[in-house]
């Protein structure tokens, strides 16, 4: 008897998550018709009946099954207070960022790494400055600091040729701090991904600099300091 509920037990699980996959497969199809264009990277079912979960890029979002209509905010379970859209969040951003790819990002590496860091940066922004001029003593705290360009002022602006100019230089990690110190760096152009880091950093919801990743997927606005940084890198 033990063995037939076993068996049945088995099965049950099977045929829901069947039935899981093929209800995603709709979602999709239904999505494919009302957001032509929007690769979807997951889709999975949520606790309300006909209310799916999906990312996109860094962006989570919940449609219902017929792909008519969509949700944006957070998931929360009143009975135990949890967030359920927070983990996934936190996911989607990281794997986008991965994305990129670290042959995309301008690295500065400590001797024991310990956490990495990966921070929208403003060449123009004083606080992006004082962060940088503080590169040693975060690097001495074990974090590896990985950086995306965001200028604030937008596309084709003086700010983002400055970053273009850094990422076209020979040595781009010194073409930075010079940068960053108000000196001279000669101007260039060629292949980069600055417009796509600032798109990737308008689609994450960044609006200002310095802008911190953490590498669990928390979002940090602002200025952190070397020795106050490593408490938001703990997990919750």
């Amino acid at each position: 008897m033990k063995k037939s509920i076993g068996f049945l037990g088995v099965m049950g699980l099977m045929v829901a998550s069947l039935s899981a996959a093929v209800a995603s497969d709709g979602v999709k199809e239904a999505l494919a018709k009302s957001l032509p264009g929007v690769e979807v990277d997951s889709i999975k079912s949520t606790p309300v009946p006909g209310l799916y979960q999906i990312a996109f890029g860094p962006r989570v979002m919940y449609v219902s099954e017929d792909g008519r209509y969509m949700l944006q905010g957070s998931m929360v379970d009143l009975a135990t207070r949890e967030n359920l859209t927070d983990p996934a969040q936190a996911k989607a951003m990281l794997s986008a960022v991965e994305k990129v790819g670290e042959d995309d990002m301008i690295i500065y590496k400590p001797k024991n790494k310990k956490h990495t860091m990966t921070v929208f940066t403003d060449i123009d922004c004083g606080y992006c400055r004082k962060l940088h001029n503080q590169m040693d003593a975060y690097l001495e705290e074990g974090f590896e600091v990985r950086y995306l360009f965001f200028p604030r002022s937008g596309l084709n602006t003086n700010s983002y040729d400055k970053a273009v100019s850094v990422w076209c230089a020979d040595d781009r990690n010194d073409a930075l701090t010079k940068a960053k110190n108000n000196q001279h760096v000669e101007s260039k152009t060629c292949n980069n991904p600055v417009k796509e880091h600032f798109e990737l950093g308008m689609a994450m919801g960044v609006r200002g600099t310095p802008a911190i990743l953490t590498d669990t997927g928390k979002l940090l606005p602002g200025y952190i300091s070397p020795r106050e940084i490593g408490q938001y890198f703990t997990e919750d």
